[in-house]
């Protein structure tokens, strides 16, 4: 690659490479675009870890699951100022063993999203809690290992977490939720969704207790009722999002207030979905006609 300048011709390579070339240009470059520049030279391939040692976000989901797992650990080998990991859906081949070293050397991580990680087991967890304590933002959606203990652990050294997403984690039950919701009062975001052990108890205990609460998600949360809802809305002023889709034993009497205040629910009133119904069976009565 090369370029002209005043001065004459000039390599790329020629810049400095930390104080230009890192920090200014790849930068902007896609993770799979740094990774395929590798094998273009000797050159290339030492410019390009640099870069990687000193980057601060590494997302793979921007290479695909085809990255062979010895690339992964290769490419992190040096970095220890990451800010923000995510291996979602890097379930075929991310296992502790590749996870493990690189969150021990990276104490600095805010954000790690491990959705749909499910070969990883709770030591991967604990790691996290333990190396992580300045940690904001968790996602084990869909990662059924997550256990009580580990959210305990999680508890105990992340006091900080702002949002933690624990979708489908089924393993857990309101005692982990409430023991959370004692330690992190700063939450902001809960999603406990596709769970069907979660109950009243941990719904007030998180609404009594993360009162900075402004997303939660209680889809398909089956043995939710009015009163968690009720004491929701009563402890947490700042709400702007409920979900609770398919939870059957939560009505219009508990959601109207909310709704009041602009919170914004995921299941419509009872009278606007009595309307798109008399519309449906409008619309389809002069197919019926035809029909006959």
């Amino acid at each position: 690659i090369k370029f002209e300048m005043s001065v004459g011709r000039c390599h790329l390579l020629d810049l400095p490479w930390e104080d230009v070339l890192v920090t200014h240009i790849f930068c902007y470059l896609p993770l799979r675009q740094l990774v395929r520049l590798q094998r273009v030279s000797k050159q290339f391939y030492a410019l390009i870890q640099v870069y990687l040692a000193n980057c601060r976000t590494f997302d793979l989901t921007q290479i695909g699951p085809s990255l062979p797992k010895e690339a992964f650990c290769n490419i992190l080998r040096d970095n220890k100022v990451l800010q923000n990991l995510s291996v979602q859906n890097c379930s075929d081949w991310v296992t502790d063993t590749e996870l493990l070293p690189v969150i021990g050397q990276n104490q600095h991580l805010l954000r790690v999203d491990m959705r749909g990680c499910d070969r990883l087991t709770r030591h991967s967890l604990v790691a996290v809690s333990l190396s992580c304590t300045h940690l904001q933002y968790l996602g084990l959606a869909h990662c059924e290992w997550v256990d009580s203990l580990s959210i305990r652990s999680l508890a105990d050294h992340c006091g900080g977490l702002r949002s933690i997403d624990l979708t489908a984690c089924r393993q857990l039950k309101d005692e982990a939720i409430c023991y959370l919701s004692k330690k992190c009062l700063k939450m902001r975001s809960l999603s406990v969704a596709v769970n069907a052990n979660i109950t009243d108890v941990s719904v007030e205990e998180v609404a009594k207790n993360c009162r900075e609460l402004e997303q939660l998600d209680l889809t398909g949360c089956l043995r939710v009722r009015n009163d968690s809802i009720r004491t929701v809305a009563e402890y947490c002023p700042k709400l702007q999002s409920l979900k609770v889709n398919h939870c059957h034993n939560v009505t219009e009497s508990s959601l109207d207030p909310l709704r009041k205040r602009n919170v914004e629910i995921d299941v419509e009133p009872p009278l606007q979905r009595a309307l798109v119904l008399l519309q449906d069976v409008v619309g389809f009565a002069p197919f019926i006609n035809l029909q006959i």
